[in-house]
């Protein structure tokens, strides 16, 4: 089993390798690995992965701003040094390039995806490793090119001959499974919702092709995976919660239909020589079911596997509706509301408001222990808007909500917090927003444009300089939402919401900004930690010394943590806590539960 840790909380990883049977780590250690696969070919002598040979190891610590460039797609054969491993791939014409790498179901095909930024596009190459043998090895192609911990570095040329299906970058192309040559293709080419196509890589012509899966036009096609031999598992969203299908691998024809309620499928388990499927449920008040079901069976019979439960909090104490907001244009809003059965609420309600709104991800319901524990602290309303930018509805919801539409992000979230308070479920005074990396982005941009409309803001690991933000780490990344601020086209955009350049001092006594905690870290090589400092300086020398600035304008920074994944818990639960005390001191929230 290889598996990979982070140090301080670094995107760059580690990459171990433990035998299963005796638990033990084997002598395998990888170094500069980042954004990477992990992928065994069926043989079990080794796997794919991505590393970024040109980074120093001192330089791979997650405190560098440097942008990263030039990864390149290694093999690494078991028992054997780093330093030895055979470069499969590499892009030196294309150094934003990044080669993922999956091995089919029947072993037979490496299929590396390319993606050259966060765009739903990508190119698709493929790999028939019988024409190797299964022998992935090379030769030496320089042998004093550099240094690896002080020892001459043997950099190998893979050999494998790539075939380049889709380089157009046109489209995105998911291969799901394969039946010999016949490729089952999810892609979004000529359908914004996705649709599945069979591709015989022997015969490729688009001619040729066969629509399996249409178009469905109204529900987004997220994921579809094959199981039972001859199923697809088929991940819609259909009003933001999860929908979840079993069709025939080679009619196409629906055979069953999960019941997931309102909820969201965060994990499966599959093979496809295998009839069992797990699949694991979340909710806002659900911390995890997971579920088994035999799909070699007539019927669908789900039975549950595994239940997170925790004696300190009882789902069926909460109750979760979704309602449908007007944004400024017209256009109508997803939000859940999640609160305790029988509240009766009002304007002093307590209130959290969360959104995200980029990068084709759809934020559907899902557990938090920090929400929840809101929810028991101040017997309070969370509420989740499914703002423009996401992938809730597929293509066209992302496309409304990036680029130059990118400020219809902002007026949804703060149509969100316009309705909440129509409705009298809560009111500015009483209201905190939060919102993390480009829904920390969110937050700054809200308060800058309505300061007036919030009582209390949380933007955690934001991205606020948006003039500057490809210039940092993989920010390059991300002008397929954003735009790039070296076009004066997409700088025109930019710089009307730029968190960092967008503060100034409110006229009159009686306004200001909104009791702000802005939460980062020192290790986050994802989105730097320069973009926080940045904006809590600015905040503190435009406002700061205001009279009329009487909530406070703080920053928190975590140590030896990042972006967020591989945070310990310990850190987690000393964040949460710090979070919620900030919210009762600055709002005058009433301490209510545990």
């Amino acid at each position: 089993m290889a598996y990979s840790i982070s140090v301080g909380g670094s995107d760059w990883r580690i990459v171990k390798v433990r035998d299963a049977a005796s638990k033990e780590d084997l002598v395998d250690h990888l170094e500069r690995v980042k954004f990477s696969c992990l992928s065994w070919t069926h043989d079990n002598k080794g796997f794919f992965y991505n590393m970024y040979p040109e980074v120093t190891t001192n330089q791979a610590i997650g405190t560098s701003t440097g942008s990263d460039y030039n990864q390149k797609l290694y093999y690494h054969h078991l028992g054997t040094p780093q330093s030895e491993d055979v470069m499969c791939a590499e892009f030196p014409e294309n150094p934003s390039w990044k080669g993922s790498v999956s091995v089919s179901d029947d072993g037979h095909y490496a299929i590396m995806g390319i993606s050259r930024s966060c765009e739903s596009k990508n190119a698709l190459w493929f790999c028939d490793l019988r024409k190797v043998n299964g022998n992935i090895r090379g030769k030496t192609f320089s042998p004093h090119a550099r240094k690896w911990n002080g020892q001459p570095f043997l950099l190998f040329l893979g050999i494998l001959p790539w075939v380049r299906l889709f380089e157009d970058f046109d489209a995105e192309y998911d291969v799901i499974t394969n039946e010999g040559s016949l490729f089952y293709i999810k892609t979004n080419l000529d359908a914004k919702n996705h649709r599945i196509i069979v591709v015989d890589v022997e015969n490729p012509d688009k001619a040729n092709w066969k629509v399996l899966i249409p178009e469905n036009p109204k529900y987004y096609l997220e994921w579809a995976t094959c199981a039972a031999h001859d199923k697809l598992v088929l991940h819609y969203i259909e009003d933001v919660k999860s929908a979840m299908y079993v069709h025939d691998l080679s009619s196409g024809k629906r055979l069953h239909t999960f019941d997931l309620g309102c909820s969201a499928v965060m994990q499966v388990s599959r093979k496809k020589k295998l009839s069992q499927f797990f699949y694991k449920l979340q909710s806002f008040t659900n911390p995890g079911t997971v579920y088994i079901c035999d799909l070699a069976k007539p019927t669908l019979e789900p039975i549950v596997f595994r239940e997170i439960k925790s004696p300190s909090f009882n789902p069926e104490d909460y109750e979760t509706k979704q309602v449908f907001y007007p944004s400024a244009d017209g256009a109508k809003i997803p939000m859940f509301i999640t609160h305790r059965k029988g509240l009766i609420v009002n304007e002093e309600t307590p209130c959290l408001l969360y959104a995200y709104g980029g990068f084709h991800i759809a934020v559907q319901p899902y557990f938090s222990a920090r929400f929840a524990s809101f929810l028991q602290a101040f017997d309070g309303i969370f509420a989740v808007a499914n703002i423009r930018g996401g992938s809730e509805y597929g293509e066209e919801w992302w496309q409304a909500g990036s680029l130059k539409n990118k400020q219809n992000c902002f007026t949804d979230f703060q149509a969100a917090a316009e309705y909440l308070y129509k409705e009298k479920h809560t009111s500015p005074k009483k209201l905190v927003i939060m919102g993390g990396s480009n829904g920390g982005l969110l937050v700054g941009a809200c308060c800058n444009q309505r300061p007036d409309l919030f009582g209390a803001a949380i933007p955690m690991v934001g991205v606020m300089d948006m003039l500057r933000f490809h210039k940092f780490t993989i920010g390059h990344y991300w002008t397929s939402d954003y735009g790039s601020p070296d076009q004066a086209e997409d700088f025109e955009v930019l710089i009307k919401y730029s968190p960092l350049h967008n503060i100034q001092p409110l006229a009159g006594a009686e306004h200001q900004y909104p009791a702000t905690l802005v939460v980062t870290a020192d290790h986050d090589d994802r989105v730097s930690p320069l973009h926080s400092l940045k904006y809590i300086a600015e905040l503190q020398h435009q406002l700061g010394s205001g009279k009329s600035q009487a909530n406070p304008l703080m920053v928190r920074v975590e140590t030896k943590a990042g972006h967020g994944a591989g945070k310990s818990t310990t850190k987690i639960i000393e964040e949460i806590t710090d979070c919620l005390v900030f919210c009762a001191n600055a709002l005058n929230y009433e301490w209510k539960g545990a």
